[in-house]
């Protein structure tokens, strides 16, 4: 089992599980939006895969892109399933591996800067969930 980081500037952290089948690459994400999930086994290489989500990562409130870097793989099996995969601990040990772990760019930084931006289209279409935060409770306290 693999995992594959994504850099995405200021906009938050996924993390996805990618692995390989019959040589090629795919992923699950853990994200509670429609986008950003499953990807099937097809792609050649890790950064075939990493791209495959540049156009559904930026910041909803601009559309700026923000996928800057992926990582190379992270090999989990080398890690005791009780650390990560049952853990009620925290997992930040991983995140901060992971940060740590060789990243290569997408793509040069002046690319990256005349990126188009997410139309507000596509941005509306980023607030759908599939979990939606429950209300507070006020308990008829005033």
């Amino acid at each position: 089992e693999n995992i594959r980081h994504t850099s995405r500037g200021n906009s938050g952290r996924k993390n996805l599980r990618g692995g390989r089948k019959e040589s090629l690459w795919g992923a699950i994400s853990k994200t509670n939006h429609p986008v950003l999930r499953w990807r099937d086994p097809v792609y050649k290489s890790v950064r075939e895969l990493a791209m495959s989500y540049f156009h559904e990562y930026f910041l909803p409130t601009t559309g700026r892109k923000t996928l800057y870097a992926y990582s190379k793989p992270f090999d989990l099996s080398k890690v005791a399933p009780e650390c990560w995969v049952t853990s009620e601990g925290s997992l930040d040990w991983l995140a901060e591996t992971l940060d740590a772990s060789p990243h290569y760019p997408v793509a040069p930084k002046s690319i990256l800067r005349r990126a188009r931006r997410a139309s507000m289209l596509e941005r509306e279409a980023s607030k759908l969930a599939q979990w939606h935060k429950p209300a507070k409770r006020t308990w008829g306290l005033s």
